[in-house]
């Protein structure tokens, strides 16, 4: 395993969050637009139960690199 090109995945039920490390240029984005979610010196950095939904597209939206996606779930019925 590459340690330097890592894919992880998380969600929390309305949308997955796909973080790839290989793309990421640490811009710092994602932690200054939503730090609610985004905590770098944690494991899992990524908290999806911390702040809406939408917050959290909004700041993957903003990330310049690409390494921060996202993909709807889509629901059960």
């Amino acid at each position: 395993m590459d340690k330097n090109n890592l894919t992880k995945e998380y969600s929390n039920g309305e949308i997955t969050v796909v973080w790839q490390s290989g793309k990421c240029i640490h811009s710092g984005n994602c932690v200054r637009n939503n730090p609610a979610v985004f905590k770098p010196k944690e494991k899992p950095w990524i908290h999806m139960d911390a702040s809406e939904t939408q917050k959290i597209k909004d700041a993957i939206d903003k990330c310049p690199s690409g390494a921060l996606s996202y993909r709807t779930n889509k629901s059960e019925e």
